[in-house]
C-alpha cells in the first residue's frame, strides 16, 4: 500500500504549535503593567486548572510560558520625569491638528485604543526625550508634533 493512503493518528497532521513571540529588548514595565502580568498568570493557572480538554489545555500552558518569562524579565522602569517625556510619561500633544494625551508604556501593557502605546512605538520614540514645547518632526514631516504637557502617568 501506497504511504500516501496509509493514516496512522490525525494527530501527526496537526500544524506545529509555536511559542509566542517574546518583543525584542528590554521588558520595561510600570507598576501598573507588572500588577497586570501577574493577574494574568493567575488567571491562566485557574483556566488551566478548569479546562477539560486537552488542546485547550495545551494552549493555555502556552500563554502562561509567555507570562511567566514576562514577569521573570519585567524591569520596573524608574519614575517618570516630570519635564521631559521618558517611559512612564503622561504626554498631551498637538498632531496633524488634534489634541491627543497618551501614556508611554511597556510592550504588554500597551492598548492603543485607550491611550496607552508602547515606548517601542514610532510615534513614542519621536515624543521621547521632548519637553513641553518642543516641536517635533515624525512621519517625514517636520516640526508635525508640538508637545503641550508631560507628566508622570498618575497611579
Amino acid at each position: 500500500m501506497s504511504v500516501a493512503f496509509r493514516r496512522d493518528s490525525d494527530e501527526e497532521h496537526l500544524e506545529p504549535k509555536f511559542e509566542l513571540p517574546i518583543p525584542a529588548g528590554p521588558n520595561l514595565v510600570t507598576p501598573r503593567g507588572l500588577t497586570l502580568i501577574g493577574e494574568r498568570i493567575v488567571a491562566l493557572e485557574s483556566a488551566i486548572e478548569a479546562e477539560p480538554d486537552d488542546t485547550r489545555k495545551a494552549a493555555l500552558k502556552r500563554d502562561l510560558r509567555y507570562w511567566k518569562i514576562r514577569q521573570t524579565t519585567a524591569q520596573l522602569a524608574p519614575p517618570a520625569a516630570t519635564d521631559t517625556v521618558s517611559f512612564g510619561s503622561r504626554v498631551r500633544f498637538e498632531l496633524n491638528g488634534a489634541e491627543r494625551s497618551i501614556d508611554i508604556v511597556g510592550d504588554d501593557e500597551a492598548e492603543p485604543a485607550a491611550g496607552r502605546i508602547a515606548f517601542s512605538a514610532p510615534l513614542a520614540r519621536a515624543l521621547i526625550g521632548g519637553a513641553e514645547g518642543d516641536l517635533l518632526d515624525f512621519g517625514g514631516k517636520e516640526e508635525a508634533i508640538e508637545i503641550l504637557a508631560v507628566g508622570p502617568i498618575p497611579d
